[in-house]
């Protein structure tokens, strides 16, 4: 089923024929580190991307019948300020979709993108993720190389927070029109709340699905470029337990020996 592994870094990089191979592996993946996870933890913590290059991932996700969601806590790692909380491009809106309405979770602790005060409600999410401290993290990369909304602009390695406020660049808005989550740039919200570098990185495993044209470019800046906040997915290349799923498509610019 994968068509080449390799190493960058620390970083295991596996490459699939298609899109949808790729995301079935890895929440096959995903699933016996839950179970391996399971045998001696009463809970998981998982953190969840929301985006549609995470769609074949969390459809075969929601229809494995092995994972036990009633041991699950899930959170989510950045939604858009300002949206109404019913909003069809709200990130914890997709997720209910695509995941969390489909199985049985024991708890999902979602970003309020409308609080009253943004400030106190990056302060209560960052208390929730020091009171569960994270197993996994099933996240994307963006055009940008950003990871969760850390643009590059505002990626901080070292970020004293666990949990802030930042402004999107355009390179990361115009994402959200072509990925047709949004009509126009214009409609694309300025902020969102995003857990930080260090949020993510704390988890203990990192799960990165990147599929598609549009996101080659990253994909090479990932595996290529000096490890810096300018390009934020390079750290990935530092964590001890992650592994980067791409297909085809977004292994485009890549030469990858197989191992």
């Amino acid at each position: 089923m994968v068509l080449d592994e390799t190493l960058a870094g620390n970083l295991k990089v596996r490459k699939y024929e298609s899109r949808l191979l790729m995301g079935q592996d890895a929440a096959r993946m995903v699933r016996e580190k839950i179970k391996s996870l399971l045998l001696d933890k009463e809970v998981v913590n998982m953190i969840f991307a929301s985006a549609p290059s995470q769609s074949e991932f969390l459809d075969a996700l929601a229809k494995d019948p092995e994972i036990d969601w009633s041991r699950v806590v899930g959170f989510h790692m950045d939604e858009y300020i300002g949206l109404d909380a019913a909003a069809s491009q709200n990130f914890a809106s997709f997720l209910r979709r695509n995941l969390f309405d489909l199985v049985p979770i024991k708890k999902v602790y979602f970003i309020k993108g409308d609080a009253d005060n943004i400030e106190e409600e990056c302060d209560r999410y960052a208390q929730l993720l020091i009171d569960h401290p994270t197993d996994i993290v099933c996240m994307g990369i963006g055009e940008n190389t950003h990871i969760a909304f850390n643009d590059p602009h505002v990626a901080d390695f070292n970020d004293p927070k666990l949990v802030k406020i930042v402004d999107l660049d355009e390179k990361s808005r115009q994402q959200q029109v072509n990925d047709g989550c949004f009509p126009a740039f214009g409609d694309v919200p300025t902020h969102a709340i995003t857990l930080t570098i260090p949020a993510l990185t704390n988890g203990d495993c990192l799960f990165c699905m990147v599929p598609g044209k549009n996101k080659s470019r990253a994909i090479f800046q990932t595996l290529n470029e000096e490890i810096s906040a300018l390009y934020p997915s390079t750290i990935l290349r530092q964590h001890p337990n992650s592994i980067l799923f791409i297909d085809e498509d977004s292994a485009s610019e890549l030469t990858l020996p197989s191992v």
